[in-house]
């Protein structure tokens, strides 16, 4: 009769700790800001900072970021003979999240990029996406195109990465 009374009493009480057990949210991109780089531009001297001022807009959802960042040059832009446009790449699902980006061009040349999503789908993913973000985005506007160097240790990040940088030049013309 002990051993019955036991075994329902630890069943129960195993079973009161793992249902009121709560776990942490993990940080996703658009809580904390996600990485961007931009070319720099003679107009304005406020653009080679904007990577650092994505985690202070933290309060606004991440796809506005860029683009809002991005109108200020559309208009100037748009006395010349080339407008800016920003495009979307295609979500890309990676064994450890998703991985989107959004580029602005004009003409054949990559103006911004910046992630529209980069989550993690645990926190040793998202130390990984936090490194290997930032050299990825200053690697495409360095090369100009897809065609960079997969970082090592971040290799899904990296190819999902490329997928969706891939088909926001595909959908720009650019090569």
């Amino acid at each position: 009769m002990t051993r019955i009374l036991l075994a329902v009493v630890g069943t129960v009480l195993g079973l009161f700790a793992l249902l009121s057990f709560k776990t942490h949210p993990l940080t996703t991109g658009s809580a904390r800001g996600l990485p961007s780089a931009s070319l720099p531009s003679a107009s304005s001297g406020a653009t080679p900072g904007a990577g650092s001022g994505a985690g202070s807009d933290s309060s606004s959802s991440a796809p506005p970021n860029p683009a809002s960042k991005s109108t200020p040059p559309k208009a100037a832009s748009s006395s010349s003979s080339t407008a800016q446009r920003t495009i979307a790449g295609q979500e890309v699902q990676t064994r450890y999240g998703i991985v989107q980006i959004q580029v602005v061009v004009s003409g054949s040349t990559i103006k911004n990029v910046s992630f529209l999503q980069l989550t993690a789908d645990d926190p040793r993913s998202q130390e990984i996406n936090d490194q290997a973000g930032p050299i990825l985005l200053q690697e495409t506007l360095s090369a100009q195109s897809s065609n960079i160097d997969t970082v090592s240790g971040a290799t899904y990040t990296s190819e999902g990465y490329l997928q969706s940088l891939q088909s926001a030049l595909d959908q720009a013309g650019i090569k």
